[in-house]
């Protein structure tokens, strides 16, 4: 009986509110909301004034300070390796995400229920703390989905039957590599090897190589414009600035793909190890399926250029990167939130987490 009353009771709130799904990465945040799509992209970065603790800027504003501030303001993200790092700027941003969609829609009067999607590798007490920091942020219910588990539902791939389906997602902070069928994830690994690994990597080499000290966002630029896993067909070029650390002085050289390919070469090596593992750990049947349908890979990381030429050269099965990898994990959850009913099952069980009433 008490639980008929609640479902009615979701039924009616639900109508009220705006429910939304976030997916909460390392670098970027996304939210979906129900029945509208995305909404909001922009990054998981926050600016707090540290003499007073009082947050200046969530978001894109955020992240146009990173590297520029005076000493008494941060720029942090609080999330590293897609793990909550600080649990009250985490619960300002989350907030600030909400209430951005409360003030767009006025009639909304009940709090949300929020799908938000967690690396697969997380403890117990990491599950914990994203349900408490969203639930402090405003929702009202709180549902929980594995990373790689919404990408492949955002790639429209056919989770819920008997068959094998590969999918690599390669974010800021982790790379979730997971086997799925009959809506579950049959095996599953997560790295904490991914783009952001990849930007320290251009930083170190640049010392090391060049003795030049440069920025996280200038690493990132670079790895965007001619950063590569496997040898292009045309060689590219690119200046890069920083200061030179002998002489102190500022300096600008030119570095090629071919150089910014040694310095991801390890991080790159280790994503493709870890999907050769994940293979050899299939059971056959599924492997067979896997074989024929590909390994898909999502995220942004996928968009290193030759990342999916040099995994299906490795592994022997072809690869494809799914369309708009970048929004994959947000459309994924999205969708599980407008077809909740026959999607619940994907949900990791969110129940065992709260604490007994």
């Amino acid at each position: 009986m008490h639980i008929k009353i609640t479902n009615i009771l979701n039924k009616i709130l639900s109508r009220f509110s705006q429910d939304i799904a976030i997916d909460l990465g390392t670098a970027n945040s996304l939210v979906y909301v129900r029945g509208r799509g995305i909404v909001i992209s922009e990054p998981s970065v926050v600016a707090i004034n540290q003499k007073t603790g009082r947050v200046l800027a969530i978001g894109n504003e955020a992240k146009k300070m990173v590297g520029r501030t005076p000493g008494n303001i941060v720029a942090t993200r609080p999330l590293v390796k897609g793990v909550i790092s600080d649990f009250e700027v985490t619960e300002q941003m989350l907030k600030y995400f909400i209430e951005k969609i409360r003030k767009s829609k006025f009639m909304l009067i009940s709090s949300p229920r929020v799908i938000i999607g967690i690396p697969c590798g997380v403890t117990e007490v990491e599950k914990k703390a994203v349900q408490d920091a969203t639930k402090s942020a405003g929702a009202r219910k709180v549902y929980l989905i594995e990373q790689p588990m919404a990408s492949a539902i955002g790639a429209r791939l056919p989770v819920q039957e008997a068959g094998g389906n590969f999918i690599v997602d390669i974010g800021g902070g982790t790379t979730e590599i997971a086997v799925i069928s009959l809506g579950g994830l049959v095996i599953s690994k997560s790295l904490r090897i991914a783009g952001d690994k990849l930007n320290q990597d251009i930083i170190y080499f640049a010392q090391e190589e060049f003795k030049l000290l440069v920025g996280e966002r200038t690493a990132e630029d670079v790895k965007i414009g001619i950063g590569s896993a496997y040898p292009l067909k045309e060689k590219r070029e690119m200046p890069i600035r920083g200061r030179n650390l002998v002489t102190g002085l500022p300096e600008e050289i030119a570095v090629t793909d071919q150089d910014i390919r040694r310095a991801l070469e390890k991080s790159v090596k280790q994503i493709v190890d870890m999907v050769k593992t994940t293979i050899e750990e299939t059971p056959p049947e599924l492997l067979a399926d896997i074989m024929s349908k590909g390994i898909h890979l999502g995220g942004g990381g996928s968009l290193l250029r030759g990342l999916d030429t040099l995994i299906t050269k490795e592994t022997k099965i072809p690869c494809k990167i799914i369309d708009d990898p970048l929004t994959a994990v947000a459309r994924g959850a999205g969708m599980v939130l407008e077809n909740l009913d026959e999607l619940q099952e994907v949900l990791v069980d969110a129940e065992e987490l709260e604490p007994p009433k």
